[in-house]
């Protein structure tokens, strides 16, 4: 591999693979953080060229973290399609870009190639791509999945009514449920994130909210975001759990500090397989963000935008319903500014879309972030212009339990008209029966 580029009479020269992603990456403050973010712009430009030569079996044969010593990296390259990879192995990322962003190139073209692809593959295009590059490679990209509802449709958008509440109240958790369904949105899933993490709430929950679903006929999905464990006791006891949801990330490490391995969301799979009271096939809810193998000392010198693109990689293997990116959640000391976050969740929906994954985006902020409402909107309406398949919908934009600022009840309404886009159909023949389109 040549690892080193001259810009403005200048040579710089990387060690390695690994280096080369990183410092071809847009400013992150989570990169500056851990000591692996280029030092100029310049060096990102020459990060990016040298990544743009580079082969896709030059990728393939570096993975940023050995297959020996990392799960993640086994689940990538085990789910990969040897024969797909051999037919493209001989492209520049550069020429992978190119492939992506040309015209003639669909969808299902991109469908194909992609199970030839490791996530660094991916990422690494996705650091040669501009915003609207981004926005017009996501555009192309429809992955549909089947819980009880079918999402990802063409001219459809839909939207996770979260009615979490700061005490599990039963009460405001229904009003704040009643008032997202009144203004269309919870066709994606009622989920609620709970306070208690334990199976008495997670079971209270799951019934409350799966006896409504019944009482009025609403076609949707339920969920309850405790962690895996807990989910699997309630399925064990008799709750009604229509998808399994855990967060994920993208090294073994980061997932051991979230209490998982592949081990274990294989048996929860095969659990709500077998327990589950949805339809499916696609029963498991990921959530991911940059940043957050950063934030637990588990990023392995990795940059965040790899390491998302990795969590994708993780997350494919067992084709959910759903996954969800809240990269402007984790924090100012990895997604800093509105512009960063921006990037990210354009950055992510890319990514995820071209894994063949049905991706949600959260593009959210918290108040110590320098980010407001404005960059929030502007990410919602460029990640619903590049296909996105849900956004969230909490009441008033602000989730008063997780206390962070996210798309509303009135933002999912407005922005579905704005674009011309309608809900999931058996949802929407729901909300016309109810009188409420």
């Amino acid at each position: 591999m040549i690892l080193k580029a001259k810009v403005y009479n200048k040579i710089f020269a990387f060690k390695d693979l690994k280096e080369v992603l990183a410092k071809a990456n847009e400013e992150k403050s989570g990169d500056i953080l851990v000591g692996i973010a280029a030092q100029s712009a310049s060096e990102r430009v020459a990060a990016k060229l040298v990544l743009s030569n580079l082969t896709l079996e030059d990728i393939y044969n570096n993975p940023v973290i050995p297959y020996e010593t990392d799960e993640v990296t086994r689940v990538i390259y085990d789910g990969l399609n040897v024969r797909i990879y051999q037919e493209i192995k001989a492209w520049t990322v550069g020429q992978l870009r190119e492939y992506i962003l040309d015209h003639k190139t669909t969808g299902d073209d991109l469908a194909h190639i992609s199970r030839g692809l490791t996530s660094e593959m991916i990422a690494g295009a996705a650091k040669l791509m501009s915003s609207i590059d981004l926005v017009y490679g996501a555009k192309k990209i429809r992955n549909e999945a089947h819980c009880n509802t079918t999402i990802g449709r063409a001219g459809t958008l839909a939207f996770r009514n979260q009615p979490n509440h700061p005490t599990d109240h039963v009460e405001g958790v229904m009003a704040s449920l009643k008032e997202g369904l009144s203004y269309g949105s919870g066709d994606a899933v009622i989920g609620i994130n709970p306070v208690e993490d334990n199976v008495e709430t997670v079971a209270r929950l799951l019934d409350m909210v799966k006896n409504f679903m019944v009482q009025w006929e609403i076609p949707t999905q339920n969920c309850v975001l405790a962690h895996v464990t807990t989910q699997m006791k309630a399925i064990e006891k008799g709750a009604p759990v229509d998808m399994v949801f855990q967060s994920i990330a993208g090294t073994q490490k980061a997932n051991e500090a979230f209490g998982i391995s592949k081990e274990m969301i294989d048996e929860a799979f095969e659990l709500v397989k077998r327990k589950g009271t949805a339809t499916g096939p696609n029963l498991m809810y990921f959530e991911t963000g940059q940043g957050s193998e950063v934030s637990l000392d588990a990023h392995n010198g990795v940059d965040m935008m790899t390491l998302e693109s990795r969590t994708y990689g993780f997350g494919r293997e067992y084709r959910p319903f759903m996954l969800n990116n809240v990269s402007g959640f984790i924090g100012p000391e990895t997604i800093y500014s509105g512009r960063e976050v921006i990037r990210a969740d354009l950055e992510d929906l890319f990514m995820g879309k071209l894994h063949g994954l049905p991706m949600g985006i959260a593009p959210c902020y918290t108040n110590h972030m320098k980010a407001d409402q404005n960059d929030q909107e502007i990410g919602t309406l460029l990640c619903a212009m590049a296909g996105a398949n849900y956004f969230m919908g909490v009441a008033g934009g602000d989730d008063i339990m997780l206390s962070y600022q996210d798309t509303s009840f009135h933002d999912d309404a407005a922005t579905r008209e704005i674009l011309g886009l309608r809900p999931l159909p058996e949802f929407e023949k729901w909300l016309e029966k109810m009188g409420i389109m």
